[in-house]
């Protein structure tokens, strides 16, 4: 989460959230989250409800749950997904502004009523 702090405003300049999920009690969580001053929108998930919604794994023998990465556009569709083999595999920043400024670029077409 400290790469994706470091580069917040660059997805905010490409008009993206970023939402994490962690799979800590609301009281841990919000401790943390608070103590490390995220700038971004934080979701405790300690029955991994949201985690399972999302397929993400969840491995003892590695630490716990895996991270994942989605890529979920306006309309709800998932456009990228990355799940983790380790606690430290994940996408670098630059991959996935890369990725959103392709996908800013296509046209969007307007879902039919």
């Amino acid at each position: 989460m400290a790469q994706l702090r470091q580069d917040y405003q660059k997805f905010v300049d490409v008009n993206t959230e970023i939402i994490v999920v962690g799979p800590e009690d609301n009281k841990g969580f919000t401790s943390w989250w608070h103590e490390h001053s995220m700038p971004f929108i934080g979701i405790p998930d300690p029955q991994h409800i949201l985690g399972k919604l999302y397929s993400q794994q969840f491995k003892i023998f590695k630490g716990g749950r895996l991270p994942a990465l989605a890529v979920i556009d306006i309309f709800g569709k998932i456009r990228f997904m990355h799940y983790s083999d380790l606690p430290g595999d994940i996408p670098q920043n630059q991959e996935i502004l890369t990725l959103l400024d392709k996908l800013n670029k296509e046209t969007v077409v307007q879902p039919q009523s």
